[in-house]
């Protein structure tokens, strides 16, 4: 940045601006995935609203594009660029719980760990992430998926309201009445469209779930996955369910010399009354488990089950399909690379996405994939450089296999940053409104370090 933009900049901001040079700026500049090594032009820590303004007019005098950081999750690295100025909302975490409305409006920097926290206080809760340090903004302006999307839909199903701060600095408040347009695009566009400060949310009552994990031997993935799929499909909407590829950690409830093999493992959350749990989970129970841990926990907890095995600072490449069926064939890739997951930090997720999210019209929201059944990500992630070349040849070639059975476009929240020809297919049938809507709010494609809607000429 020029002298004058910084000089500008720093006398309109009241949070840090941090520029190369600055002590600050190497941790600063750090996101949640190793293998994303980027220089930002400068990075400012906002304290507020103000902040932000400030800093997306400062980007624009100066011609710099600019990445949004919210919780730093994003595995892409999409909160940080080259060149850019970094928005990080990190500061800005404030929450309010309404809870005889069961509303809660939420500020752009907090992680699922700090809404469910605030909210569990009330006994109530909104469809979230499974890893509490995922940031709210950008799960949620993906679509948004969690233990209770099959009882309450996807996190932007239960969006109310947002404010944003436009690429021309001006802020606006977006829900079904005012900007109703750049509402329809925030619930499943990402990040295009502006500095999302603030979220406002419809909560549900959920207090204490039954959840945890069945680790099952590996040979035994066929008869698994199948009643898996079967029952997932007609289950109560209280039961959530997912099935992974998992190198057994060493938990206490598996047995000792069993630590270090691969399995396949359902992890469950129930939401209903706690007296209907076992009979919620026996269809699952299709062969002998391995180990299982499931009680009796507050709903906060089971976001908290993968954050351990998923600290920042691992290198991570992920790839992803969507399915509306679990085909034969689907279920023959699975069988051949799932049980090659190379490190105990990685793995194959696959989650359902029917139940509540099914009740939405197609139309009615940017996410573009309401006919889909599961979103499965390969999700590589371990501790050493040295191994990225062939643990991301095992992401690619898993994914390879999977995409002939499996329906164009991905989720968003999991696509990789080297998946940018896919963009049109991943927003679906939305992609030509959403450029439109674009178009109107971000004419210059200021926001494009995302899964990027380029503007309608």
């Amino acid at each position: 940045m020029g002298e004058k933009a910084i000089s500008e900049l720093s006398g309109h901001v009241r949070g840090d601006v941090i520029l190369p040079g600055d002590p600050r700026y190497e941790e600063a500049r750090r996101v949640y995935n190793a293998m994303i090594d980027r220089r930002p032009a400068a990075i400012v820590r906002c304290a507020g609203v103000a902040d932000v303004m400030a800093a997306v007019r400062a980007a624009r005098a100066d011609g710099l594009t600019i990445s949004i950081r919210g919780g730093g999750h994003s595995v892409p690295g999409f909160g940080t660029a080259d060149d850019a100025l970094v928005i990080d909302l990190a500061r800005m975490r404030g929450i309010r719980v309404k809870p005889s409305a069961r509303l809660v409006q939420a500020e752009g920097g907090c992680t699922w760990g700090d809404f469910n926290h605030a909210t569990h206080a009330f006994g109530l809760a909104t469809t979230g992430g499974v890893v509490s340090t995922t940031g709210i903004g950008g799960l949620t302006l993906g679509g948004g998926m969690g233990y209770l999307c099959r009882r309450a839909g996807l996190s932007i199903d239960n969006l109310l309201a947002a404010d944003v701060v436009l690429a021309d600095g001006t802020f606006v408040s977006a829900n079904g009445r005012e900007q109703a347009d750049l509402f329809w695009a925030l619930r499943g566009g990402g990040g295009n469209f502006g500095v999302v400060t603030n979220l406002e949310y419809r909560l549900h009552p959920v207090r204490d779930i039954v959840g945890g994990a069945m680790f099952f031997d590996a040979d035994d993935a066929e008869p698994v996955l199948r009643a898996f799929d079967v029952y997932l499909s007609k289950a109560p909407r209280e039961l959530y369910a997912l099935f992974a590829w998992q190198i057994a950690p060493p938990l206490p409830f598996i047995p000792e010399d069993r630590h270090g093999e691969t399995m396949c493992a359902l992890v469950l959350c129930w939401s209903g009354p706690q007296d209907g749990a076992e009979r919620a989970f026996a269809p699952l129970r299709t062969t002998a488990r391995v180990g299982e841990y499931i009680e009796a926990m507050p709903y906060p907890a089971i976001n908290t089950l993968f954050d351990a095995l998923l600290p920042a600072g691992l290198q991570q490449y992920w790839k992803a399909v969507l399915t509306r069926e679990l085909t034969d064939g689907a279920i023959e890739a699975h069988l051949k690379h799932g049980p090659q997951v190379p490190v105990v930090q990685s793995s194959m997720v696959m989650f359902p996405i029917n139940g509540a999210v099914h009740d939405v019209e197609a139309d009615a929201t940017a996410f573009a994939h309401r006919d889909a059944s599961y979103s499965v990500v390969i999700s590589g992630g371990w501790p050493d450089p040295k191994d990225n070349e062939p643990y991301v040849r095992w992401v690619r070639d898993y994914y390879d296999a999977l995409a002939p059975h499996s329906e164009r476009g991905a989720y968003i929240n999991f696509v990789p940053g080297d998946d940018a020809d896919h963009v049109q297919t991943n927003y679906g049938r939305n992609y030509d409104r959403l450029r439109r809507i674009k178009a109107k709010f971000d004419p210059s494609n200021v926001f494009r370090h995302n899964q990027n809607v380029a503007p309608v000429a």
